[in-house]
C-alpha cells in the first residue's frame, strides 16, 4: 500500500483541540500539596495538556533548602535556574558539585545518585523544571549527604518531604 493511500483512510487530525497550547505564567496549577518555604506549580503534564512523555512546571525553593540523595530512576531531567544559585552534589557519595546560577541549564542523567541546594542563606531559588515522563520517580537513597538536609526541605511533586 503506498503512503498516500494510507493518508486518505483517517480523518485529519482536529488541530485546534490537540495542537498548541500556551499555559500562560499565572495559570500554573498550585492545586498540589504545598510546603512553607517554597511554592511548586505544574504547567505541562498529563492531567492539564495531555502530555504522554513531559512534566514540566516551576519550583522556588527558599533560602538553604537541601534534598536528602535519590535519583529519578530512569528519567532524565533539567533544571532551568532563572533567579538565585542552585549547587548540585551528585555521585556515589554526593563527591562531585558543581554550581548553577541565573540562566544557566542543568542536566541530570538516569539514576545518578544527587542532591539539590540553595547556595543561597538569604535569596529564594527560582526554577523550571522539565522531566522525562508524567510519571513522578523519585528513589532515596541511604547515602550519608555532604551538606545535611535543615529544617526546610526542597519539596516539589517528585521530591517528596521525607518526614
Amino acid at each position: 500500500m503506498s503512503q498516500e493511500h494510507h493518508d486518505h483512510h483517517h480523518e485529519p487530525a482536529d488541530w485546534k483541540l490537540n495542537g498548541v497550547r500556551v499555559i500562560k505564567g499565572d495559570q500554573l496549577d498550585t492545586n498540589t500539596a504545598q510546603t512553607p518555604g517554597m511554592n511548586r506549580a505544574a504547567a505541562i503534564n498529563l492531567a492539564r495538556v495531555g502530555a504522554q512523555k513531559l512534566w514540566a512546571g516551576t519550583v522556588n525553593i527558599h533560602a538553604n533548602a537541601k534534598t536528602g540523595a535519590h535519583h529519578h530512576g530512569a528519567l532524565e531531567s533539567v533544571i532551568y535556574v532563572v533567579r538565585g544559585k542552585a549547587r548540585m552534589r551528585w555521585g556515589e557519595k554526593l563527591e562531585y558539585v558543581a554550581e548553577a546560577e541565573a540562566g544557566d541549564f542543568i542536566f541530570i542523567p538516569p539514576y545518578v545518585p544527587h542532591q539539590e541546594i540553595n547556595a543561597s542563606t538569604d535569596e529564594t531559588l527560582e526554577c523550571v523544571l522539565v522531566r522525562s515522563d508524567n510519571e513522578a520517580v523519585v528513589v532515596n537513597l541511604d547515602i550519608e549527604p555532604v551538606e545535611k538536609p535543615e529544617a526546610v526541605y526542597w519539596v516539589d511533586p517528585i521530591h517528596k518531604h521525607p518526614a
